[in-house]
């Protein structure tokens, strides 16, 4: 007799809400704090319910906010709805010119079925260190807004993330937008990603975005995920580059001083050493 299999269903029951708005929706977080989860895409929360590692006794699906979805390009800043697919954000011309490792970043991101359905706003408040659009967004300076039962809060990226699956948004709180400020003249940027297989989970993921004065770096923000317990900046190595000529000789010694910076861990993807050598 074959052994039984686990498909995966949805086993514990709960109440599914569908916000009309993003002020009701926010209303709903607040009434039913802990208890309740958000539904974006769905494609990290439908698994943890699904393997059980998460029972939410409210689902608060905004998939149809239309007010949260698409991109919207203004004198200083892009604005990316909260529901705006990964797909959606790497296929843009805007963003693969201007916001190079974003749109490198959302390229690398899974499997063409989670670029669809996934949402930039869901992929955050994950939380995870992991995170492949991270390191690309704190790079080019992005910032988040929450829009709580108060009205908006906005704060820098780097500052969004507290621990492995932490954020500081409250539980009344909804992650709305992401604004990132346009380039500056002569910047560019990009992304690099070194996983097991294609479409798994980065083993290291990295960002930096350059603004050139001739041959020296006016200015720089390196970004690296899975090496730490958030995403995080080297802020060390930024430093040694800012100001300075580009040369190989520089860039080597930005590097290891990077490599020092982070503070990675052996898991089942790969290793503290791996990871401190390819940072």
């Amino acid at each position: 007799m074959n052994e039984m299999t686990n498909s995966h269903i949805l086993v514990h029951e709960f109440t599914y809400l569908e916000p009309r708005s993003v002020a009701e929706a926010v209303e709903l977080l607040a009434a039913h704090g802990d208890a309740a989860r958000v539904l974006a895409g769905g494609t990290d929360l439908i698994v943890q319910m699904k393997m059980e590692r998460l029972k939410p006794a409210y689902v608060i699906g905004i998939g149809k906010l239309a007010e949260l979805k698409g991109m919207r390009q203004d004198d200083d800043k892009l604005t990316i709805g909260a529901l705006t697919s990964i797909r959606e954000i790497a296929r843009n011309a805007e963003v693969r010119t201007a916001y190079t490792a974003l749109a490198e970043a959302c390229a690398a991101f899974s499997t063409t079925q989670v670029q669809v359905m996934g949402t930039v706003g869901g992929n955050l408040c994950n939380g995870s260190p992991a995170s492949d659009s991270a390191p690309a967004l704190i790079a080019l300076g992005a910032e988040v807004v929450l829009t709580g039962l108060q009205g908006d809060t906005r704060l820098p990226l780097e500052l969004f993330f507290t621990g492995p699956g932490k954020t500081v948004r409250r539980h009344d709180q909804l992650l709305t937008a992401i604004e990132v400020p346009v380039p500056a003249p002569n910047s560019g940027s990009a992304f690099l990603k070194v996983g097991r297989v294609a479409a798994d989970i980065a083993k290291v993921n990295a960002a930096v975005s350059i603004v050139r004065d001739g041959t020296r770096v006016a200015n720089c923000r390196l970004a690296f995920g899975s090496v730490a317990p958030t995403p995080m900046r080297a802020l060390r190595a930024e430093a040694v580059l800012r100001g300075q000529a580009l040369t190989p000789e520089l860039v080597a010694q930005a590097a290891a001083i990077a490599a020092e910076e982070v503070s990675p861990i052996d898991d089942v993807r790969s290793t503290a050493a791996y990871r401190r050598q390819v940072v």
